[in-house]
């Protein structure tokens, strides 16, 4: 097992997660390397297409996919690994599930490390195998990484699940200032942390303008099935009021209201953020790095 050896030679121990949908740039990942971190490409809701390498950093960098959640919704996990791989990522990194002993296999003879997302004890035992483990806990933003898209997340707090969660692990979920994170790198069990709505109004960061003034304006998060029909964190609008328990149609619900968000319709806003929106502050990858670094 290589256990960690990426994340042992950084400089900086905080590091932005991959955030699909836009807001993770390859502009961020090379501003996270050269500010001494590492950055992810965010590829689980990308089309599969070998456009995926035009935007392939000159910097070390991972790729994280969303495993298949059934036989209609593979997220193009085979292609996309294989694509990951031929491009060079020190790391390929597993969202709602882990890798196969093969696929582990096949990523370190690429050179490559097997990082995987998990939000409970049980998920984390299944993915043992894995080099790294992220333990995502209920403040993170965006969705939440369980692993059965129909289970209620694990509601226990990201302290209480590194508790029972041995390393090594990236910690991640609400994290937003220096203490939080220094906090959490004092576990002996934590080697990084990952934030994600931390980078969301960075200047490389792909956020659009309206998510920005939405941000900027912040407001009050839940955890709702009303964003996609999978559990996720995101700003309250009228839409998640009135659909909590949205049935499964991830990824397609976006696409349904695609046209009405398109007109900023705030109803319906599509804003997937942490808790505690009024602490994200703009500025570069580089700065927000060393803000959450210092304390």
């Amino acid at each position: 097992m290589l256990k960690a050896m990426l994340l042992d030679s950084l400089e900086l121990k905080v590091l932005p997660a991959p955030m699909a949908g836009g807001p993770t740039t390859p502009e961020l990942v090379r501003a996270a390397h050269t500010a001494g971190s590492f950055g992810t490409l965010a590829w689980g809701t990308s089309p599969v297409s070998d456009a995926l390498l035009d935007d392939v950093p000159d910097v070390p960098f991972g790729v994280n996919l969303f495993y298949p959640q059934s036989a209609e919704h593979t997220f193009g996990w085979h292609e996309k690994l294989d694509l990951a791989l031929s491009a060079g990522a020190s790391v390929v990194w597993s969202m709602f599930g882990g890798f196969t002993d093969k696929e582990i296999d096949r990523i370190h003879a690429a050179g490559a490390e097997a990082w995987t997302t998990v939000t409970t004890p049980a998920e984390a035992q299944a993915a043992s195998g894995a080099d790294v483990l992220c333990v995502q806990g209920p403040k993170a933003g965006g969705h939440r990484g369980t692993w059965d898209p129909y289970a209620e997340p694990d509601q226990r707090s990201l302290e209480e699940l590194l508790e029972l969660i041995d390393g090594p692990v990236i910690a991640a979920g609400g994290l937003r200032t220096a203490a939080d994170v220094a906090a959490v790198l004092a576990r002996p069990n934590v080697v990084a942390v990952s934030c994600g709505s931390a980078f969301l109004l960075s200047d490389e960061a792909g956020t659009s303008e309206w998510k920005r003034e939405l941000l900027r304006a912040g407001g009050k998060t839940v955890c709702s099935r009303a964003f996609s029909g999978r559990y996720a964190r995101g700003l309250e609008t009228d839409y998640t009021r009135s659909h909590p328990n949205h049935p499964m149609k991830y990824p397609e619900l976006n696409a349904e209201l695609a046209e009405r968000r398109a007109q900023r319709d705030p109803a319906v806003a599509y804003c997937l953020v942490g808790t505690e929106v009024e602490k994200i502050s703009g500025g570069s990858t580089a700065r927000i790095l060393q803000q959450l670094s210092i304390i």
